[in-house]
């Protein structure tokens, strides 16, 4: 059954964030819009909110939105609208949205060799991949 708002034809599907679902956290793109061979989510950060560090074992992802990633490296890039990065799978990254008052938004695709499922996991002595406050929205 297709999400509330999303419109589909014979191959393709239309739709806002907003059709995909309301709050803060995953928007899965992927299933609202019936992609198949790769994996689209959309992760929607409350203010200031910071995820945990963590890398993934077989994804690639491409990030948007007015977020900063820090590296396990130390090195950290901020992202203003429109702004991208790619990141390979095994590198250690989180997630930290700017602004203090607002939401951030950040869209993540990948997909070795076509869609392979969750596969994030935690770097050696991290606990949580949602960051001292939480998962967002909780």
């Amino acid at each position: 059954m297709p999400e509330q708002g999303v419109a589909k034809g014979e191959g393709y599907a239309v739709a806002s964030l907003d059709d995909l679902g309301e709050g803060y956290g995953f928007r899965k793109i992927r299933k609202g819009l019936g992609v198949t061979a790769f994996g689209a989510n959309a992760i929607v950060l409350p203010p200031s909110y910071e995820t945990g560090s963590h890398l993934h074992e077989e994804q690639d992802f491409l990030h948007s939105g007015r977020i900063a990633i820090e590296f396990g490296d130390g090195t950290t890039h901020e992202l203003d609208p429109g702004g991208l990065a790619w990141v390979d799978a095994p590198t250690v990254r989180k997630i930290r949205n700017l602004s203090d008052s607002e939401d951030a938004v950040y869209v993540v695709v990948g997909g070795k060799d076509g869609y392979v499922g969750r596969d994030g996991k935690l770097p050696p002595g991290e606990e949580s991949r949602f960051g001292d406050e939480g998962p967002p929205g909780a």
